[in-house]
């Protein structure tokens, strides 16, 4: 499964804060199946859309 990466968030952001889980929430809510992962290499929060590898999309 491959990823794409619509945006990237420091992980320190002010103390309750949440600006990649509301990010993600805003594509949802449009449509896109965005979801928010740990970054551990560069300390951020990223938030990415799931895509299918090129070998499982030939198939279908």
């Amino acid at each position: 499964m491959l990823r794409t990466v619509l945006e990237k968030f420091p992980a320190g952001g002010p103390w309750g804060s949440w600006p990649a889980e509301e990010f993600a929430r805003a594509c949802r809510d449009e449509g896109t199946p965005a979801q928010v992962v740990m970054d551990l290499e560069s300390d951020a929060f990223l938030v990415v859309v799931a895509e299918p590898a090129m070998a499982e999309a030939a198939v279908h």
